[in-house]
């Protein structure tokens, strides 16, 4: 079992910068696939991007391609996304999840991630 806290979250202006952090905690030893998930109003979960275990290997939503990075560091159980030229369209609440422990590829798709975080809110505004 792994616990996830997202933090980093805000109220930004379109072209600002944001960094969300995920901390994770529990049965963190053999380390998990990672991901970033968004849900905006009235809207399904979507995909934003996913780490491998070792941080070799990363995916993106096109959406998302070119301004967000996406890292992690294993050794103080977080993972980072690092968000850059925010739109408004980027506005939704920010989920990280986890992969279960067995699983060694990134996914894309929500059913495929057991844990999840509570979610941070990014707001940008136009």
């Amino acid at each position: 079992q792994v616990q996830l806290v997202e933090s980093g979250g805000g109220l930004v202006q379109t072209g600002s910068s944001l960094r969300l952090s995920c901390a994770a905690s529990g049965r963190t030893s053999s380390g998990y696939v990672m991901g970033w998930f968004r849900q905006a109003p009235r809207k399904e979960h979507e995909f934003v991007s996913g780490i491998s275990k070792s941080g070799s290997s990363t995916h993106y939503a096109d959406s998302v391609k070119g301004r967000f990075t996406i890292s992690r560091d294993n050794a103080k159980n977080t993972v980072y996304l690092q968000m850059n030229s925010l739109k408004p369209e980027d506005t939704a609440v920010y989920y990280c999840a986890a992969r279960g422990v067995t699983r060694v590829a990134v996914a894309t798709e929500r059913r495929e991630y057991a844990y999840w975080g509570q979610g941070t809110q990014v707001t940008v505004s136009s």
